[in-house]
């Protein structure tokens, strides 16, 4: 005689409810993930990336800019994502602030931390793509780099001395060094 042991799914209602503070979590088609609050440096670059793409996005009326807002991006099991930073296009701002987002961001940046293992962050990735968002930013600092994934094919890396361009977000433009200021 065989057993199986069954692990209980999460849903998306149950993962609302979560009081850890001051951890972060994510759920993966049902899995409760766990991240430890982020270092200075993290925080430092998110701040300049809210700073010079909120500004840019609002002074165009591109849309809005979140930070560490989440998105119902799967249902049954349920997969809610909150990128350190994330676009939606004016056209798609169109539901309560209250819940999690039902779709994809128009653009995801996260930002790498040393203890991110790429299979982890390839994951992501992916799941942001399936579910529809225009593209994904990983910026890393270790590297001064931030590589802008629009599908699993299509991957450009940008170094410090270069300008980070994306047409997710029309016309914008930054060096990229002055994202690790």
């Amino acid at each position: 005689m065989s057993t199986t042991t069954q692990t209980h799914l999460m849903t998306v209602e149950e993962f609302m409810n979560i009081d850890d503070e001051p951890n972060r979590h994510e759920l993966i088609k049902g899995e409760l993930l766990t991240m430890t609050p982020p270092k200075p440096l993290h925080g430092r670059i998110v701040t300049n990336l809210a700073v010079i793409l909120g500004l840019y996005v609002k002074a165009n009326r591109l849309g809005v800019v979140y930070s560490e807002s989440g998105y119902h991006l799967e249902r049954g099991p349920d997969t809610v994502l909150g990128p350190d930073m994330s676009f939606l296009s004016a056209q798609r701002v169109n539901q309560s602030d209250e819940q999690y987002y039902d779709g994809p961001p128009d653009l995801a940046i996260e930002v790498l931390s040393p203890g991110d293992r790429k299979s982890y962050i390839e994951r992501k990735l992916v799941l942001y793509l399936e579910a529809g968002a225009r593209s994904v930013w990983l910026v890393n600092p270790r590297r001064r780099t931030v590589e802008v994934v629009s599908s699993p094919g299509d991957r450009r890396t940008f170094h410090e001395t270069d300008e980070l361009t994306d047409d997710t977000v029309p016309g914008f433009r930054v060096k990229v060094s002055e994202i690790f200021e």
